[in-house]
Order: C-alpha cells, then structure tokens, then sequence
C-alpha cells in the first residue's frame, strides 16, 4: 500500500513504484493506496485522489473533516481487507501519522518514506513514530541524525529530486511554446501545489506585480497539476477587478505585467529553468528552483486564524527548505505579514536590477545542490522497502 496526500508526493511515489518493478523484475508488485496521475499511470490502484485531498492548515482541515474522515475509513478498510507486506507512507503527516496507529495494530508493517519534518515543527509526533514505523528513510542528510537520538532505523537515500529535476527544452523551444518572446527576461510566480495556498499567495503575487514599474519582464505562472486553470485566472480577474476599480478603471503603470500573465501547465521545470527569478510558495518547490539555480523569493501566507495556532508550534527562525538545508538564509523569505503586495514588489525589484546579485545567489544554490547527496533515491528507497519486506531474492543490480 502507498499513500500520498498531495502532488510533490504522489509524484515521489510513481518514481518509487517504477524503480521497484525496475530493480526486482522477479516480483510482481500488487500496489494500491492514494496518489494521483502519476502513480496511476505508473500501475497503482489509486482508491483516493489527492486532487480532493489539497487541503492544509488547522482551519482549512476543520472545514474538510466530513471528506477528511470518510478517506480514512475507506483507506483503513483497504489496508485491513487487503493486507499488504508493507505500507509506504509518503509525506502527508497530518493524515498518516494518524491512520499509522490503527494500522499499526492491525499488524501491518509501516515504511515512512520523506519523514515528517518534525524538527521544523510538532516535535511531539516523533512519540507517534517510535510506536507505529518500522522504518524511515529520510531524503535529507541532516535528518538521520535527529531521527536516531529517538532510537529510530532510519536511512539516508539523497533527495528524489536530483533524478527528475532538469529543463528539458531550449529557452527558445520554451518560449515558442508558450507564446513568449525568447530574447525577454522571464520571471515565474509558483503560488503553490494546495487550493488553500493559492487562495492566499496569489492575489498578492498579482497586485505585487501591479506596483512594479514597466519593465522588459515576462511573468509566467507554472500550475501545480492539482490545481485548475481556471481557478488561478479567476483570482487574477478578482485582484485586476479590485485594482480598476480603485484607479477608476486606469491602470497608472501602464499595461500591467499582471494583466498579461502566462500560465503555464505541465512545465514547471523548463519555466524555472529559463526565468532570471522565481517567485516560490515554500515547499517543494523552492528545492526544484534551487536544483536548477534559480534565484528565488521563497513566500508563504495562510489565514490568519490558522497562523495563530500553527506558530507556536514551529522550531526553527527560518521556513524555506532551501534555507533550512543550506543552514543559513541565502534567499529572502516574506512570511505571513511579512508578505505583501508592496514589499514582495520591492523585494522582487532587488533582484530584477541587480545581476551580481543573482549571480551570487546562483553560486550558493550550487553549493546547496551538493548538500543533497547522491541521485538514485527512489532506487535506493526501492532497496531498503524490499530488505524490510524479507524477500529471499538474489541481489539486485549494482547502483551506476
């Protein structure tokens, strides 16, 4: 069984499915659980979606509990009818950290694979772990050792996406593409892979975009695949609506770089590949930025409300991942009320007219690249799932 609660992990669990049945062709992997597209096409039986399961912060969750509970009960069902030789776990700690203990009890051996990231936040859970995970397998280095100070098996395997991470077209074939103009800047605006996190990072990404002045810039709008088109143009026309109508229908900069954005669906990589600064909702993303030496502005809002609740909770004075692995802050961070539309603007404009600066912060995500370990993750991962199982099989293929 392997569960995956939303896009960056979904797609973490099709490589993994792929490089089980690569690395153990002897086997016949039966695999079912939650994901999405990928896993799907990969071979699972996808049970539950996670396009309907995009939903993060205490508030959010409140609202969702009915949907919430019911994919628990079915997923739960599924694993006791079915009873698999293991049960990965991908991310998604706040669903499987819980389904775990009935799972736990009912006998079924329990694999974590990319861990909770319990020394950002909510330490407590690490109680949580020690009774119900047999193994984890970790993607980031520092991460082994604070798992065995709880007297934890863990593994190191190197980050997934050292593998898959790479543009894959020219600037010239991406712009022809997309309807771009090849010999203009490009700057890409990722407002995250969950509804709730578009719904408060967008519209400020889009009116910071309306105080900038006019430029040479091309924006760009690479979409989570777990969130509609439509829903990010009808965000845009609320902020555009909103602005109108305060400068009585002129726009004083002229035509506004907000009212001409390129959304982009299925290219995220060859985007941040091609643009001089990514705008990045933190998470994932700011990795797969980093890995392809994209100087960054590393965002994050949620309601108010939830931010209340979940600050407390938080360990750490720093949110990026890239920041958090580089140990340091080598890209700005504006977090919570620290996002707005004026200083995201002014942030953005730093780096827009400061090409060293770029350059620096281009040399220092290279550094941060070698930080990640080795590539292969997933077949690594693969290696470590099937030992924990006990298959009596002869070896597998010597890594590359």
């Amino acid at each position: 069984m392997m569960l995956a609660g939303e896009a960056s992990g979904e797609r973490h669990g099709a490589e993994l499915i792929e490089a089980l049945r690569r690395e153990y062709p002897q086997l016949e992997f039966e695999i079912f659980g939650s994901g999405g597209v990928a896993m799907r096409q990969a071979g699972a039986d996808v049970l539950v979606d996670v396009r309907e399961l995009g939903i993060f912060g205490m508030v959010e969750t409140a609202t969702a509990l009915g949907k919430i509970y019911r994919t628990f009960r079915h997923l739960r069902r599924a694993a006791i009818d079915r009873r698999p030789d293991a049960v990965i776990m991908i991310d998604w700690p706040e669903f499987n950290l819980r389904l775990a203990r009935p799972l736990k009890r009912a006998g079924l051996r329990i694999i974590y694979y990319i861990s909770p990231q319990i020394w950002a936040w909510r330490r407590y859970r690490v109680r949580t772990i020690r009774r119900t995970v047999d193994r984890l397998i970790v993607i980031l280095p520092f991460e082994v050792d604070f798992y065995r100070q709880f007297g934890l098996t863990v593994d190191f395997v190197g980050h997934p996406l050292l593998d898959v991470v790479r543009a894959t077209k020219d600037r010239r074939a991406f712009c022809h593409d997309h309807g771009l103009d090849a010999a203009r800047p490009i700057i890409s605006l990722l407002p995250g892979s969950r509804r709730s996190e578009l719904k408060h990072i967008f519209p400020v990404m889009v009116e910071a975009l309306l105080r900038l002045p006019p430029s040479n810039a091309q924006f760009v709008v690479p979409l989570a695949p777990t969130i509609p088109r439509s829903w990010a143009e009808r965000l845009q026309a609320e902020v555009m609506g909103r602005w109108a109508s305060m400068a009585d229908g002129e726009d004083p900069n002229g035509r506004s770089p907000a009212a001409t954005l390129t959304f982009v669906e299925q290219d995220t990589h060859n985007a941040l590949a091609h643009s001089i600064l990514a705008v990045v909702a933190s998470g994932t993303a700011t990795l797969e930025a980093a890995l392809l030496e994209t100087p960054m502005i590393i965002v994050y809002r949620s309601s108010s409300l939830n931010w209340f609740l979940v600050r407390p909770l938080l360990h750490v004075d720093t949110f990026g991942m890239v920041n958090l692995v580089a140990g340091r802050k080598i890209v700005p961070e504006l977090i919570q009320y620290d996002l707005t539309p004026d200083r995201l603007a002014r942030t953005m404009l730093a780096f827009i007219d400061d090409e060293p600066k770029r350059q620096a912060v281009k040399e220092e995500l290279r550094q941060l690249k070698r930080r990640l370990g080795p590539g292969q993750a997933a077949r690594r991962a693969a290696r470590l799932i099937v030992e924990t199982i006990g298959c009596q099989l002869d070896s597998p293929k010597p890594a590359s």
